[in-house]
This record gives C-alpha cells, sequence and structure tokens, in this order.
C-alpha cells in the first residue's frame, strides 16, 4: 500500500435493519434468523482523500447478508448510493475508501465476509437526512430509493433527555471506541439495486465513526 494516498473520514453513522431490537450483531452474536437486511448511513464531517477534501458528504449503503461475520462467517451483497453534492473526484475517492481496497476499518469490514460479497455498484442520488444533536431522532431519503428513520429507545424507567447508550460494543460496526446509542426504526422502505424491503418496527442504532488509512 505504499503508493496509496493518507486519508481519514470522521462524523456520524447509523443503521435501520430487519433484527429485533437489539441488534445481535452489536453484541457479535449472529442476526435474528441468522439473516439481515439492512440500511447503513454515513455523514462525514470532516474528511479527505489525500489533497481531496471530503467534508460533509452522504453515502447510502443498501444491502443483506447471512452468517456472523464476527466469526468470519458471513455472505453479503450491496450496493452504495453516494450523494449528489460530491464532485466526480471526491465520489471516486469515497468508492476507493469504502471497497476497503485503500486499507482502515473498511478493509477489515471485508475481511469478515469470508463466504463471498457480492457488490451491487454505485449509484448516485440527492440524499437527505437528519440526526438530532442529542441522537434522540435520525433518517435518510433518497427519494424513489429509501426511506429510513429512527428514534431513539426510551420507556417507563429512561431518564428524560437521555437516550440508552453503549460502551465497549463487542461487535461495533463502526470499530472499537464508540459509543452506541440504541433506537429502534419508525419505517424503512428499500427498492434500490434490485433490493426490495421494507418494515416499521425492528432495530437501529447510531454510532460515531473515525477511520484512516492506509
Amino acid at each position: 500500500m505504499s503508493n496509496i494516498l493518507n486519508w481519514r473520514i470522521a462524523g456520524d453513522w447509523f443503521d435501520n435493519c430487519s433484527c429485533a431490537v437489539a441488534c445481535p450483531c452489536t453484541f457479535g452474536q449472529a442476526p435474528d434468523n441468522n439473516y439481515c437486511e439492512h440500511v447503513l448511513f454515513w455523514h462525514i464531517r470532516d474528511g479527505h482523500y489525500g489533497e481531496v477534501e471530503l467534508n460533509d458528504l452522504c453515502l447510502v449503503q443498501v444491502g443483506s447478508f447471512d452468517g456472523n461475520i464476527w466469526d468470519y462467517d458471513g455472505r453479503g451483497r450491496s450496493g452504495i448510493v453516494i450523494d449528489t453534492r460530491a464532485s466526480d473526484i471526491q465520489a471516486d475517492a469515497l468508492s476507493e475508501i469504502f471497497s476497503g481496497k485503500v486499507g482502515g476499518w473498511p478493509e477489515k469490514l471485508g475481511e469478515l465476509f469470508s463466504r463471498g460479497a457480492e457488490f451491487l455498484g454505485v449509484e448516485r442520488s440527492r440524499i437527505t437526512f437528519e440526526i438530532a444533536a442529542d441522537q434522540s431522532r435520525w433518517g435518510v431519503d433518497i427519494p424513489g430509493k429509501v426511506k429510513a428513520w429512527a428514534e431513539a429507545l426510551s420507556g417507563p424507567t429512561s431518564t428524560p433527555g437521555e437516550p440508552p447508550r453503549m460502551t465497549s460494543a463487542p461487535g461495533s460496526e463502526t470499530g472499537p471506541g464508540q459509543i452506541v446509542t440504541w433506537g429502534k426504526s419508525t419505517v424503512c422502505e428499500v427498492d434500490a439495486f434490485g433490493l426490495n424491503f421494507s418494515w416499521t418496527v425492528s432495530s437501529a442504532k447510531h454510532i460515531p465513526f473515525d477511520w484512516s488509512g492506509p
């Protein structure tokens, strides 16, 4: 990797998946029924790939997988949608990073799919999103393709204004050292890359990320 440019991206990640609350994957276990359909979202608050700035860009992955990825037993298929606000150069940089070809956490994630990972392609679309400052609500819309929204878990014994959080997650999807905020989906609808699924109540979570490479 001596010829690969240095890169770093940091920001907010959240998911909306078909597992019941709370998603077992974050605990290092196999998904419910050994199968997961999902929407994954990244908002890069600060980032670069060499001299290419990646600040304030978004990316969404839709896909499915089976097996326990943390046992290096995953098999999946997915496609990614890149923000239309990204220039062609920025989109190429994001594709390189998220492919795992330039190291860092994406490369480690790729190694978890020992039984194969089918890549369904890259599309460009307008992406709108919201993440509440206190992580009480988050969601993303891609017209005609993705609608995925969630709110933080709460209940009769919750402390107002304090969503349930977790440290030292055994299977943190964005890597070690991050804080998980637990939620549940309010809606998830996907029609993209030949994938079509929907639900109203299932697992969701918000986790920061801070990745670099090579």
